[in-house]
């Protein structure tokens, strides 16, 4: 069986060697059968009938550049050589035709192949009647259904390699649309993750900036008030830590070592500490709830803390007044949350210039927003009529399947 397989491979490797060794093998064929123990036809001639034999079989060293070439010469030399060699001990030599009405069906164009090896069958037909009046006689009958097997052979072949070379690319676009999914995966989770660091750490950042800056200025004239901003930058120094510690171990691989994870993904069942820390870091915030509360999705209530965060911090960074009003509405179907910074007009490095456009670098709104929509909830943000600037999301309670695919 290796042997065999051996000889296969070698066969596709040196095709023009393959085609060789069968015009031989023909060429010897007939010149065996038809000129062994017999002199050859009355009045025949020997030599010729042996150079017809000989291009009858040696074209189809060519057969697969020069398919019709080798039909008309094949077929055209097959029928001197029957008239010189006589008799029927030559009828070997039509081999050279069929194989080359194989080819044809095989490497043409596959209508004009099918017409083409038709009619070349037709027409030896045709021929052979003629010097043999015996039209259906049983050697033109048997050679009208070897020409035809040949040409069914050859369209079967065309039809097998097509479905091949079809498998083949449904096999390389699969590939590459699995390689562009995982790429369009892996950008989705850089861009998870990246929303993720930016909407914890940033807010304990702005913290600490504000906190420090207040330490600096208390350094000298008030101890006790730079010794409380010092223990504010101390603890959101440690909470950054601890969540972008959570957060970049997701990057690590399957087989590492998983570290263990003290703090769960926040919710709005953490609420009250956030409005806590941002009540000691100087932030007045009025916090209303209208409705009964309803327990969310995993993924709603993660988006729903983080866009609470990122407001709230927003203010806390950009406020004049360091004044916020947070409102939870609950109705039947969604929460809308509401935070509005009453604090005047925006300045230049607040949140929007006056026409309501997101200045360039204004990451935060762009990250609440995509987290709304991936949801199917609805976002907005702008400044108001009055010189407030509001912050409005609406998710729904369940949304779509994707509570499912977020729970931890």
């Amino acid at each position: 069986m290796n042997a065999i397989g051996h000889l296969r491979r070698a066969a596709r490797r040196h095709a023009h060697l393959e085609d060789a060794a069968i015009a031989l093998a023909v060429f010897a064929a007939t010149v065996l059968t038809a000129f062994a123990g017999h002199s050859g036809a009355p009045g025949g001639n020997r030599t010729v009938a042996l150079v017809a034999a000989a291009l009858a079989c040696g074209v189809l060293a060519g057969r697969r550049r020069r398919p019709l070439v080798t039909l008309a010469v094949s077929a055209a030399t097959a029928e001197v050589f029957l008239a010189e060699s006589g008799g029927t001990s030559g009828a070997l030599i039509l081999l050279a035709p069929l194989i080359a009405l194989y080819t044809v069906a095989d490497l043409v164009e596959r209508r004009r192949g099918l017409v083409l090896g038709a009619s070349a069958v037709g027409a030896l037909a045709l021929i052979h009647a003629v010097h043999r009046p015996a039209l259906l006689g049983p050697q033109n009958l048997a050679f009208i259904a070897l020409g035809g097997l040949a040409i069914a052979a050859g369209d079967s072949s065309r039809n097998r390699r097509a479905y091949l070379a079809e498998v083949e690319q449904r096999a390389v676009r699969a590939e590459r649309e699995r390689e562009q999914d995982a790429r369009r995966r892996i950008a989705e989770e850089r861009l998870r993750i990246a929303r993720d660091l930016h909407d914890a750490v940033g807010h304990q950042l702005a913290v600490i900036s504000v906190q420090s800056n207040v330490a600096g200025q208390a350094l000298h004239n008030d101890t006790a008030a730079a010794s409380e901003a010092l223990a504010h930058v101390r603890s959101a120094g440690r909470k950054a830590l601890g969540e972008l510690r959570d957060t970049v171990s997701l990057l690590r691989q399957p087989g590492d070592p998983v570290a263990p994870t003290a703090i769960p993904a926040p919710g709005l069942d953490g609420l009250d500490e956030l409005l806590a820390a941002l009540h000691t870091s100087g932030l007045h915030i009025d916090f209303r709830v209208d409705g009964t509360a309803v327990p969310l999705a995993p993924a709603a209530d993660l988006t729903a803390y983080r866009v609470i965060q990122e407001s709230l911090t927003n203010v806390y960074k950009h406020s004049s007044r360091r004044q916020a009003r947070l409102t939870l509405s609950y109705d039947r179907h969604e929460l809308r949350i509401t935070v509005d910074d009453p604090g005047g007009k925006p300045t230049a490095g607040g949140h929007t210039h006056a026409s309501g456009a997101l200045p360039p670098g204004r990451h935060g709104i762009v990250g609440m927003r995509e987290r709304v929509l991936a949801l199917g909830g609805r976002f907005t943000a702008g400044p108001r009529t009055d010189g407030a600037f509001r912050v409005t999301a609406d998710l729904p309670y369940q949304p779509l399947d994707l509570a499912q695919e977020s729970a931890p």
